[in-house]
Order: structure tokens, then sequence, then C-alpha cells
């Protein structure tokens, strides 16, 4: 059987349609088509259902890309190595959140980047928890890290630590809240209040809102910026309102910078996982990584 027909079948059963498996190819679709067809073809049975937007894998094609995918990948890995390079080093490819990312994940695998006899390359891509999935779907990562459980048995997800939010403003503005203002059993309205978030959708304090007092918020954002450390920055100066993940502000609510509105007795969590192609965690350098983070969460929590 023809590998490069493999990889073509491999790549259209991650990414779900012969459009984007061509772009990731670097391929026409109708060289997609082609080779999908003559695979099949090849084991008489079809592999994939069109359907209006995409594809899905027939029984068959689901079986095939299981058994496939990670000698593929497998494959993949020695090449990128390179024969003639040193086969104690491997790059490990993650992808996560920028912040949890460069606060918390990338430090704790640095350790493996000075194991002699095992060293590890890491090469990081942070982006949404979409973006990270479909990048991993498509062979891009080896890892991932997201607070999206992914569907589906293409990728396997571990539960890897919990994100307590705190709702916080800098001092100035916590005494004109006022600690009368907030109540567990009443939802405030922030109309009169600057808020500070990642998205217009103020998707941090939505959420917030739900866990705490079952309701949305009546609010608009003051300041949005896509990163958090940003978000924490302009909390901390002054410009309003913000819900942060307490590993991001629990130096600058010890320090004084900032103050916590509320000490719900359920604060809001939000779960990461740990996210790998099934079957990749039979390469050694994968599987190292993914024990070191899981072990090095049992402190984040």
């Amino acid at each position: 059987m023809d590998l490069a027909l493999l990889r073509t079948f491999v790549t259209v059963h991650r990414a779900g349609s012969f459009t984007r498996a061509a772009a990731l190819l670097g391929l026409s679709q109708p060289a997609v088509t082609s080779q999908i067809r003559a695979l099949e073809r090849q084991l008489g049975r079809p592999l994939f259902l069109r359907q209006a937007r995409g594809v899905t894998p027939t029984s068959i094609g689901d079986e095939l890309a299981h058994k496939a995918a990670p000698h593929l990948d497998a494959l993949v890995e020695i090449t990128e190595a390179g024969l003639d390079e040193d086969s104690s080093v491997r790059t490990l490819h993650l992808a996560g959140p920028p912040e949890f990312s460069a606060e918390r994940a990338l430090p704790a695998l640095t350790a493996l980047t000075r194991d002699d006899g095992h060293s590890i390359a890491l090469r990081a891509t942070f982006g949404t928890a979409e973006e990270v999935l479909e990048g991993l779907a498509a062979g891009h990562h080896d890892l991932a890290i997201t607070t999206a459980r992914p569907r589906g048995a293409l990728l396997t997800a571990t539960p890897l630590c919990d994100e307590e939010h705190v709702l916080v403003a800098a001092p100035r503005w916590a005494a004109r809240v006022g600690s009368g203002t907030l109540h567990r059993d009443a939802a405030p309205s922030l109309e009169k209040f600057p808020v500070v978030e990642v998205h217009e959708s103020l998707p941090l304090v939505t959420r917030y809102w739900a866990a705490v007092f079952d309701a949305r918020p009546v609010a608009s954002g003051t300041v949005v910026v896509p990163d958090l450390r940003a978000v924490l920055a302009c909390v901390i100066a002054g410009a309003g309102l913000g819900v942060l993940p307490r590993y991001l502000c629990a130096a600058a609510l010890e320090r004084g910078e900032i103050v916590a509105l509320l000490d719900p007795p359920v604060p809001p969590l939000r779960t990461y996982f740990l996210v790998v192609r099934t079957g990749t965690l039979a390469l050694p350098h994968i599987a190292r990584a993914h024990e070191w983070l899981l072990r090095a969460a049992v402190d984040w929590s």
C-alpha cells in the first residue's frame, strides 16, 4: 500500500474535509480526492461518507486511521529528527493557551531539555482551544493543552488541573464598588463599572456570573485585550474589574496591587486537559512530557 496515499487518508480523517486536508498537504483538492479514491479502490471499501460540509469516516475508515496513524506519526518523527542527528534528542511540539503555557507548562517542561541522554527540544505554539485541537488533529503538534475536551476517538484527553477564577480590581476600584455591593444571593450590575476582558463577548466575566450568581452580567468591555497577562496589567493599573485565574494573579493579590471582590464558598473552576492523538503516547518523548506535566500539575491545583 502506497504510504503517500495513507498519509493523505490520515490527513483527511483528521481534518474532516478534503479542502482542509488539501491545504495542510499543499495539494489541490482534486489531487486529494483522486488519492482517496485510489486507496478506496485498493481496499475495495469506501473510507468516507461525503457530507454537505466535509466528510465522515466509515467504520472501515475509522479502523484504518486508528491502525495507521500512530505508525505514520512515528515515521514523521524519524524524518524530522534526521538520520544524521543525535538520536537521543527529540523535538516536542506543544500547543496551548499563551498564558497557561508560558506560566506553567513550559517552565515545567524545561527540565526535560536538560536530561542527558534523553533530552527533548521544545517548540511551542499558542492559540485558542479550537486552533490548538485542529492543529493537533492535523499533525502539527504532538501535545496540546486546552480547556475544551475533544470529541471522538481520534484525540485522547486527560484532565490536567483545575483553574480557579477570581473577581478582582485595583484597591481604588474595590473601594468604589464597596463591600456591600457584591452578594452571592444577588447578581450586581456592572453597568457603572469598567470591565477588562479578553474578548468583546466577556467570556470570563460571563462564566463567573453564571457560576456565582446564576445570571448574566449587564456590562460591556472597557478594555479588551487578548491575553490574560495584559488583563492583569490593566486591572493593576486601575482600568477596571476583571476575572482572572488565581495562579496568574496570586502574587498581585499578595502584594496588595489588586483585591478579590468576592470569596464564594464554591469558586468558579475551569478544567485544563492534556490532549494527544490517540496512539502517540507510544512515542517515548511524548509519553515523557505527558507524564511530566501530569506530575507537575499536582502542585498547581
